[in-house]
C-alpha cells in the first residue's frame, strides 16, 4: 500500500499482535504433543487471522466484532474457571478485537478515512478452509450415523440404528432409596436416591454384569438415564441387537444434601465410603449380580463383573472412589472429560498394599478436542500409563479424542457407546 495512514499503521500493529497471540496459542498445543487438537486449533487460528488480515487491508476494523464473538464462544467452550485456563488466549484476542473494532472505527470516522475494497484472496481462502472443515465433519458424521450391522467404535457419531427411537424390547428404570452417611462432613445419617436400569427380560434367576455410572458437576442421578434418555435408548438397542450383553446400570450421585458446595472435590474421595458401605450393598442385595453375597467377600470375588465410569467430576469420582479407592471391587473403569489426580496418589493407593497385585481389565479415557478438560487429560493419561505397568495401550487401556466435541452430553453419549463395547 502506498498511502499508509496512521489508521493503516495501527491496523497493521493490531494484526501483527494477533499473529503473535495465535503463534503463542499454537505453541501451547505443540508442546501438548497431541496432533488432533493442534490441527483443529491451527485451522481456527488461520481463520481468525484471515479475518483480521481482511479487516486490516480493507480498513474495516468493525469486522473484528465477528472475531471477538468467535473468540468469546471459543473461550467459554474451552476453559473452565475452576480447573483450567489453557485457552485463555482466546479471551485476550476477544478483548483486543472488540477494542479495535470500536476504537478503530471511531478513529476512521474522526479522520474521515474511507474503507477500501476488501481483498479477494483471504476471504476465499477462509471460505475454502471452512468448506473443507465442515465437509470432513459432515461426511464422517453421516457415515457413522448410517453404519449398519455390528457396532463399532464410531469416532464421529453413534450409528442411528442404536440411537433412534424407543423399541418394544426396552429395559426399565427403577428408583432405589438407600441409607448412607455424610462421610465428608459430620457423619450424619442421610437417605439418598439412585436410579437402576434393568435390561429387558430381567430375570432374578440369572446373574448380570453391573455398571455404576456417575454424572458431573451440577447434575444428579437422573442425568444419564432420565435427563438424557438417548443413553437408555442406546442401551436397549445395543442389547436387543446382541452387541452387548444385558447388564444392570446404576446411576447414583456424589452430592450429599448441601455438603461441600464450596469444595466438591472432597465428595469425590468420600464417595468411596458410601459406595462400599452403603450403595453397593443396597443395590446388589436387591438385584441379581455376580456377587454371591453383598459384602466384602462377595464384591471382591465378583470384581471382574463390575465397572465404574463417570463424566467430568464424575470421572474424578471414578478415579478417587473406584479406581484408587475400590480396585478390589471393580475391574473396569471409564473416565470421560476429567483427570485431576497427581502421581503420588496413584502410588499411595493402587500401587501399594493389596491393590498392587490386582489386575486392571480396562481403563478407558475420553475427551473432545474442544473439551476444557483435554489439556489436563493428555499429560495425565501419559503419566498414569507411564508409571502403571498393568496398563498397556491398545490392550487394556485406550485414550480417545472425539473431533468437534466439547464438555457436553454429545461427547459423553459417544464415550458411553464406545465404553459399553469394551467392558465385560
Amino acid at each position: 500500500m502506498k498511502d499508509k495512514s496512521l489508521s493503516d499503521k495501527l491496523g497493521l500493529g493490531v494484526f501483527l499482535l494477533f499473529c503473535v497471540l495465535g503463534a503463542a496459542h499454537l505453541g501451547r498445543y505443540f508442546l501438548l504433543n497431541a496432533l488432533q487438537p493442534l490441527v483443529t486449533m491451527l485451522v481456527i487460528e488461520a481463520l481468525l487471522l484471515l479475518l483480521a488480515y481482511t479487516a486490516y487491508r480493507a480498513r474495516m476494523p468493525f469486522l473484528y466484532l465477528a472475531h471477538a464473538v468467535g473468540c468469546v464462544v471459543l473461550y467459554s467452550t474451552t476453559n473452565y474457571a475452576e480447573t483450567t485456563h489453557f485457552n485463555s488466549i482466546f479471551l485476550f484476542e476477544a478483548i483486543l478485537a472488540a477494542l479495535w473494532a470500536v476504537g478503530g472505527t471511531l478513529w476512521m470516522l474522526k479522520a474521515k478515512e474511507r474503507p477500501r475494497r476488501p481483498p479477494l484472496l483471504p476471504p476465499a481462502a477462509a471460505l475454502l478452509i471452512l468448506t473443507l472443515f465442515f465437509a470432513v465433519w459432515g461426511l464422517n458424521v453421516k457415515a457413522d450415523r448410517a453404519r449398519i450391522g455390528a457396532a463399532g467404535r464410531a469416532i464421529w457419531a453413534v450409528p442411528a440404528q442404536y440411537d433412534t427411537g424407543e423399541i418394544e424390547e426396552r429395559g426399565t428404570v427403577q428408583e432405589l432409596l438407600y441409607e448412607t452417611r455424610a462421610y465428608a462432613t459430620d457423619q450424619r445419617g442421610v437417605t439418598k436416591r439412585a436410579l437402576v436400569y434393568l435390561p429387558y427380560g430381567y430375570d432374578e434367576s440369572r446373574q448380570y454384569n453391573i455398571l455404576y455410572l456417575m454424572h458431573g458437576t451440577g447434575d444428579d442421578e437422573n442425568y444419564w438415564l432420565e435427563t438424557n434418555p438417548s443413553n437408555r435408548v442406546m442401551l436397549d438397542r445395543m442389547i436387543a441387537a446382541g452387541e452387548i450383553e444385558p447388564l444392570i446400570v446404576v446411576t447414583p450421585t456424589f452430592y450429599v444434601e448441601d455438603d461441600c458446595r464450596d469444595g466438591l472435590d472432597a465428595l469425590t474421595f468420600s464417595f468411596r465410603e458410601e459406595l462400599r458401605n452403603d450403595l453397593m450393598p443396597a443395590v446388589e442385595s436387591r438385584y441379581s449380580t455376580y456377587a454371591e453375597t453383598a459384602d466384602d467377600a462377595g464384591f471382591a470375588e465378583s470384581r471382574d463383573h463390575r465397572a465404574f465410569a463417570g463424566l467430568s467430576r464424575g470421572a474424578v469420582t471414578t478415579c478417587h472412589a473406584a479406581f484408587c479407592g475400590s480396585l478390589d471391587y471393580f475391574s473396569w473403569f471409564g473416565m470421560f472429560s476429567a483427570f485431576r489426580t497427581p502421581e503420588a496418589y496413584f502410588r499411595e493407593t493402587i500401587q501399594s498394599g493389596a491393590f498392587a497385585a490386582l489386575p486392571i481389565r480396562y481403563l478407558y479415557m475420553t475427551t473432545g478436542n474442544f473439551d476444557f478438560a483435554m489439556p489436563a487429560q493428555v499429560p495425565g493419561y501419559r503419566m498414569l500409563t507411564g508409571i502403571e505397568p498393568r496398563l498397556t495401550y491398545g490392550v487394556n487401556t485406550s485414550f480417545e479424542m472425539f473431533p468437534m466435541r466439547y464438555h457436553s452430553i454429545g461427547n459423553w453419549h459417544l464415550a458411553l457407546y464406545n465404553y459399553l463395547q469394551k467392558i465385560f
